[in-house]
């Protein structure tokens, strides 16, 4: 409404030819029968007033000045005025009309269409700024209404914003010495975090170490019979089996190996780590160990089992500073938490009998980074991470603890049937059926790439290799294998990039990827986990690999889901 232009014209049909003329400029109008009906609607509001000279000559101007006379402080309404032609000064009576209207602009008739356009768009721009003054107005009104009342209850607010900034303060100082512990604690994590790529770098490099170890072993197994030289390789298998076990700890250690869940024996297991935990823990510490008569097994990764029961035992061991008791027992328990599905559990509890943990801490203390301990002390990421693999095998862990009187963990895994005991004896190649097919070998380590090659020719394969990704790329445009092995951490290109040139070139290849290493998010993008021989691994392995990737291999010219 305060955008229209009013217009008064009373002779013939100026009103409708200004209305038109204004409208094929996408201009809103409203026409005035009257110079009371004109007072009235600007009453109502506008941006302009088109009015014709002659229309106001005669006419009752008496609700028209009243209006004018109205007007706000801000306000000086713009009238357009068109007057008749004529010559010579105008009339007096006409000249008081122009002084009655104020802000007015007269426009001698006849007159171009654009120039009453024109004349129309300038007159509602200084409307519009009238219209910006008011509310500028408005605002200062309202701005010195609110400062009126802030004055009238200074002394009360500044009592509470006294009190407010006192509380904020106290706060800001509790923020701060909770973020210096916290920047302490990431420091912590990050140096932790550096020494575990540095041990799953180890690892890897180990794993390596141990395929070629362990290859040779067999191979000596296989090709002779004298007693003694089967009796020394056996012992050196066995402590190369310590070391790879000892690898696995320390991908466990570095957070990046992935969970295989298999049926673990949980007694075997406590009785497994006695030795790693009395070095652990020391001799002020005596553990004690109950084993259920059920000799239950539980489903679970049976490398972070031990690390998570070794992160308890240490937990137990920095709460009892002074000596105590380590109790471990296992045991078979039906479903107590609500998030665990109902049925049987596999049970370990570790308890000690230390310092405890105040009541209102419980609720933390599976959160990452949160730790009681001094810096230096603890990251904070043991009993989130023994947390986190209970919840990933399927399970939980639960806390019990009043504070000065010890505290119990206790682990619930999904119950599982017992595994069949495997036969670690050599297969007698001569027995097996001999392979067929041509298969190339990739990989930077020349004693493993020498191993595999070997133990791959030993079994019937013909067998063709490369020590680097770029020429086993190479390697398979010149020629056509049945199946591809190789190596995942490789200098320039990796295995999964190998893999991902292969499957553009031979979308049916078959592929083994043998690695030592944990991380396999990549891995899962391009391969799946039944193509994974993961280092260090046996001749038997590599033979049940190798025969599955080609017995489930698809027809040439097969089309590719």
């Amino acid at each position: 409404m305060e955008e229209r232009i009013l217009v008064l014209a009373l002779r013939g049909r100026d009103a409708q030819v200004i209305a038109q003329l204004l409208a094929k400029q996408g201009q809103h109008s409203q026409v005035c029968d009257s110079a009371q009906s004109l007072a009235a609607e600007l009453a109502v509001g506008g941006g302009t007033a088109l009015v014709t000279e002659e229309s106001l000559a005669d006419a009752d101007r008496s609700a028209l000045s009243a209006w004018l006379a109205r007007q706000p402080t801000w306000s000086d309404f713009p009238f357009i005025l068109l007057a008749t032609k004529r010559s010579g000064r105008r009339a007096p009576e006409a000249l008081a009309t122009l002084a009655a209207l104020g802000n007015v602009v007269v426009l001698e008739r006849p007159i171009h269409g654009e120039t009453l356009s024109s004349a129309v768009t300038s007159a509602l721009r200084v409307r519009r700024r009238q219209y910006e003054a008011r509310r500028r107005l408005e605002e200062l009104q309202t701005a010195e209404e609110g400062l009126r009342q802030l004055n009238a209850t200074l002394e009360t607010r500044i009592l509470a914003r006294t009190e407010e900034l006192s509380h904020a303060n106290n706060q800001l100082m509790q923020e701060v010495s909770e973020r210096e512990r916290a920047q302490a604690a990431l420091v912590q994590s990050q140096k932790m975090e550096a020494v575990g790529r540095l041990t799953g770098g180890i690892a890897h490099d180990f794993n390596n170490l141990l395929t070629v170890i362990f290859g040779n072993l067999e191979m000596i197994q296989r090709r002779t019979d004298e007693e003694r030289v089967l009796r020394l390789a056996k012992f050196a298998a066995e402590a190369a089996e310590r070391a790879a076990k000892l690898t696995h700890q320390l991908l466990a250690f570095s957070r990046t190996q992935r969970l295989t869940l298999r049926p673990v024996d949980l007694n075997g297991l406590i009785v497994g780590m006695n030795d790693l935990l009395i070095r652990t823990i020391g001799p002020q510490i005596r553990i004690v160990t109950q084993l259920s008569d059920h000799a239950p097994w539980a489903m679970a990764d049976e490398n972070q089992l031990e690390l998570a029961i070794l992160n308890l035992a240490i937990n137990a061991r920095d709460a009892m500073p002074d000596g105590g008791v380590l109790t471990i027992e296992t045991s078979v328990g039906s479903a107590n938490d609500d998030t665990l599905t109902p049925g049987a559990y596999g049970v370990v509890r570790v308890a000690d009998t230390g310092t405890g943990i105040p009541r209102h801490l419980l609720s933390k203390i599976f959160d990452p980074f949160f730790t009681t301990k001094p810096i230096g002390k603890g990251t904070g990421l043991g009993l989130s991470q023994v947390f986190g693999i209970a919840r990933q095998s399927g399970g939980t862990v639960q806390i019990e603890s009043d504070e000065g009187a010890g505290a119990s963990f206790t682990l619930w895994l999904p119950l599982a049937a017992a595994a069949n005991a495997t036969d670690s004896t050599p297969t007698d190649i001569s027995d097996a059926q001999r392979g067929q097919g041509r298969i190339l070998v990739i990989d930077d380590d020349t004693g493993v790439r020498r191993f595999i090659v070997e133990c791959l020719e030993m079994l019937g394969y013909q067998v063709s290799q490369a020590a680097s990704g770029q020429e086993g790329v190479a390697s398979l445009r010149s020629d056509e294998p049945d199946l591809l092995i190789v190596d995942y951490a490789m200098p320039g290109m990796n295995g999964v990039e190998v893999v991902q040139m292969a499957r553009e070139r031979a979308p049916n290849l078959p592929i083994i990827l043998a690695t030592g290493y944990a991380d396999m998010d990549a891995v899962d993008k391009v391969i799946g986990l039944g193509a994974l021989l993961r280092k260090p691994f046996r001749i038997d392995d590599l033979q049940k690999a190798v025969r599955h990737a080609l017995q489930t291999r698809e027809p040439a010219g097969a089309a590719a889901d």
